[in-house]
Formats: C-alpha cells, sequence, structure tokens
C-alpha cells in the first residue's frame, strides 16, 4: 500500500498504517452490502408481511433517519475516544442490530425488524462517521482525497455484492403466493411460508457479523496510532461550531453532499421503473440495467482515483459533474428507439445516457468530503465529518421529489411536452412524467457542479 517518493510526490499512506487502512478498506465494503441489501428489503417486506409500499417504505425511513441522528454522537464519541473506538463501536453496534433480526423472525414482526434496521444503520452511521476522517488522517494532507478515494473504491464493490446477496439470498426465497393467495391460507400455513421468508432475510446480516466480529478482532487488538488517539485538549464546543461556519468549503460541502447522495439514490431507484417504460422490459430485465450502471461506477472510480495521481480530484468532480447534466437532459429528451442489443437487452440513446450517469457519479462522494474537510482546523474534522455523514439524509429528501413528479408532473410537464402522457396503470407512470422528473438529478449535478467550481482552484494544505 505504502507509495515510493519518486518524484517527490508524497506517499499514500503513513508510515505503519497499512493493516489499519485495509481493514478500514473492509468498512467501507461492509456498509456498502449493507445498503444495498437494504434496499431490497422495501419489496420482500410488502410481500412477506403484506403491508402498502407506504408502510414498507419504513424500512428506508429508519434506515436514513439513524444517519441523520446517529452521525452526530459518533463524532462526539471519536472526539473523546479518538477513531479507534469510534470503528469499534460501529461494529458493536452492527453486530446487535443484526443480531436482532433472529428474534424478530421468531416473532414474525415487522416492526421489531424496523428497530434492528434503524440499529444496523446506526452502526453504519458511526463506522462512515469515523472511516471516512480516518483515512483522511492516514498519510500526508496533499494525498487525503486520493487516498480517501481509493479506500471509497471497495464501497460499490460491497455494493455489487449487497445486490447479489439480497437476489440470491432474500428476493429467490420469497414464496410465489400472490397476497390473495396468502389471505386465502390457513394461519398455520401461512405462518410456515412467512417464517422461511424471514429466516433467509436473516442469513445475509447474521452472517456478515463474521466479518464485523473479525475486523472487531483485529482494531481491539492492535495499538492506537498517532492518527485515532482521542484528543488531549478539546476545543469547546463553541470553538468547533465557529470554525465549521466559518468554513465555506464546509458548509457548502454539507450542502453539496445532500444533492449529490439524493441524485444517487433517486437515479437508481427509478432507473427499473424509466426502462421498463422507455423500452418495454420486465422488472427483470430492468435490474440488469442497474448492474450495468453499478459496474460503470465502480470502474468509473476505480479508474478516476488512479487519475488522481496527476489531475486535479475537483477539477475531475466539475467536469464529471457537468457531464451529468448532459446525461441528464438526454435521459429527458432523446428518443427510446433501439439502437443495439446485448442479448436480450435493447439500448436506447436514452437508457445509455442513463447508465451514463453512473459512471460520472462515481467520484462524487469522496472527492466533495475530502474537499469539505480538507484545509480546516483539525480542532473542527470530527464534527464536520458527522455533518457530511449527516447529508446522507439527502436521500430521504430528494427521492420522494422526484416521486412527486412521477406522480404529478403539473408545471414540470412543460418540459417534455412532446411525450406521450398516458399513464400505464402497471407502472402508474407515464413517459412525459418519468422523463420531467429527471429535472431533479439535472439540478443536483448542478449544485456539485457549482461547488467543485468555487473550490477546485483551494488544494488541501
Amino acid at each position: 500500500m505504502e507509495e515510493s517518493s519518486a518524484n517527490n510526490r508524497p506517499s499514500l499512506l503513513g508510515r505503519g498504517c497499512t493493516g489499519v487502512f485495509v481493514m478500514l478498506t473492509m468498512c467501507f465494503a461492509l456498509w456498502g452490502v449493507l445498503n444495498n441489501m437494504t434496499d431490497n428489503l422495501v419489496p420482500a417486506f410488502q410481500k412477506i408481511f403484506m403491508t402498502s409500499q407506504s408502510t414498507a417504505g419504513y424500512v428506508q425511513v429508519s434506515f436514513y433517519g439513524a444517519y441523520s441522528v446517529v452521525a452526530l454522537l459518533a463524532s462526539f464519541l471519536i472526539q473523546r475516544a479518538g477513531y479507534r473506538v469510534g470503528v469499534l463501536a460501529g461494529l458493536g453496534v452492527y453486530v446487535a442490530g443484526a443480531l436482532l433480526y433472529v428474534p424478530a423472525c421468531v416473532a414474525q414482526s415487522f416492526w421489531l425488524y424496523i428497530a434492528g434496521i434503524f440499529i444496523v444503520a446506526g452502526g453504519c452511521a458511526v463506522l462512515e462517521t469515523t472511516c471516512n476522517p480516518y483515512v483522511l488522517a492516514l498519510g500526508d494532507a496533499a494525498t487525503a482525497v486520493r487516498r480517501l478515494n481509493f479506500a471509497q473504491m471497495f464501497n460499490p464493490v460491497g455494493s455489487f455484492a449487497g445486490i447479489v446477496l439480497a437476489q440470491q439470498l432474500i428476493l429467490a426465497h420469497l414464496n410465489p403466493a400472490t397476497a390473495e393467495d396468502r389471505l386465502a391460507m390457513d394461519p398455520e400455513q401461512l405462518s410456515g411460508i412467512v417464517h422461511g421468508e424471514l429466516f433467509w432475510v436473516c442469513v445475509p446480516y447474521v452472517g456478515l457479523c463474521a466479518i464485523a466480529a473479525a475486523i472487531w478482532l483485529f482494531f481491539f487488538l492492535s495499538k492506537p496510532t498517532d492518527a485515532d488517539r482521542p484528543e488531549k485538549d478539546r476545543a469547546p464546543i463553541s470553538t468547533v461550531l465557529r470554525i465549521l461556519f466559518h468554513s465555506p468549503r464546509w458548509y457548502c460541502g454539507v450542502v453539496a453532499q445532500v444533492f449529490y447522495v439524493g441524485v444517487q439514490i433517486a437515479a437508481w431507484t427509478w432507473m427499473n421503473v424509466y426502462c421498463q417504460k422507455e423500452l418495454g422490459v420486465t422488472p427483470a430485465q430492468g435490474a440488469s440495467y442497474y448492474l450495468i450502471a453499478l459496474c460503470l461506477f465502480i470502474a468509473c472510480r476505480w479508474i478516476c482515483t488512479f487519475l488522481m495521481k496527476w489531475f486535479d480530484p475537483a477539477g475531475m468532480m466539475a467536469a464529471f459533474a457537468a457531464l451529468a447534466v448532459v446525461s441528464s437532459a438526454g435521459v429527458m429528451y432523446l428518443p427510446s428507439t433501439v439502437l443495439f442489443t446485448v442479448g436480450s437487452l435493447p439500448f436506447s440513446a436514452n437508457v445509455l445516457c442513463l447508465c451514463a450517469m453512473s459512471g460520472f457519479m462515481s467520484l462524487m462522494f469522496p472527492t466533495i468530503y475530502g474537499i469539505g474537510l480538507g484545509g480546516i482546523d483539525s480542532r473542527a474534522h470530527k464534527l464536520g465529518a458527522a455533518g457530511l455523514i449527516m447529508a446522507i439524509v439527502g436521500g430521504a429528501l430528494l427521492t420522494p421529489w422526484m416521486a412527486a413528479i412521477i406522480d404529478n408532473p403539473g408545471v414540470w410537464a412543460n418540459l417534455v411536452p412532446t411525450f406521450d402522457a398516458t399513464v400505464d396503470p402497471n407502472l402508474h407512470a407515464s413517459s412525459m412524467s418519468l422523463r420531467a422528473s429527471f429535472i431533479v438529478p439535472a439540478i443536483c449535478f448542478a449544485v456539485v457542479f457549482a461547488y467543485a467550481v468555487a473550490f477546485r482552484r483551494r488544494r488541501t494544505s
């Protein structure tokens, strides 16, 4: 992991930090797995518990709500106890939440699962609040953003694994019985089916406890480094807040992060529906476009991290954000005429733009994070990190905005007046409303572009 200082470039990692860095990258992959597995619990619980879509949506409310609550508490923990203790706490909270899935399965309780999801997400929030600034602290400040991008490369790899685990272990074991079939069953038969389905919900979450325990044991047995020692002379909270709110790169970074996380979750949420409507594919085929987009996201993040040796991260992000705005326009206005087919998957110009959008998103989260914390007083790093992680609540704020446009485009329909406004009874959406909703990603990427341009010449010092 450690680089030579050829051409007088500072090393990627500080001396003796390789083992810690490797374990931290495993944490990045772990919460990537959990994030994307949890997304699939919404349709799973809707079928298992026969709830409405709104009730099943409490899965996302619980998950993202935990980030908005726990991240701030995590910042106070790592300020007083250090990064190492923060990692131990985050992993411990995750294990506790995952083990709660077992009694939830036995009791067949939806709300006990929601509590478990909140605790699991709380553990992820502690880990993200801790691991991101921890990685920034493991070496020269000049390579901090590249170092964080390198660690973040393993997050989408975990996300991909989470999708596969959810499909193969959770969704594949759902009983094909419809809601009408289930209502007609006697209680004992229905209970047996539900128990089997919930057992497979538990399997991946409880199984990942073994990985979490191995990482926990490593940090428990390792000696604290200079980067993760608690602060001896902590600044008063008033001083820290004054530092942060006099640091435009930080508070503008929080705003940019809200819009970035919002657009990532919103665009991926409606990707399947868009492909079904525009190309007439099945839901299973629509999921294949999501996997393609995620592979592109992973590949671009790895490539961009390598290129950061020679190019300014903020400048790269500005270019990608501009291209993402262009891609959003392509999703809104390009035709859905099939250009070519790969296997059974048709591709049109607008769907190609939709997939390309994921590639352009690839470097945004870690780069915004690195720029936001870079160069500000170190006394404010931990609380500042919490603010940037709390910005993940953007996923809960902007996804409903796209949904509202899809349900009722209203004035937004004037953006795409030439497209079909007929509502598909199965998708509850029209081509016009779906296309109009992608004005939300265009606005979000424009905010990220503005942030990147504003701070592209203010390098971390």
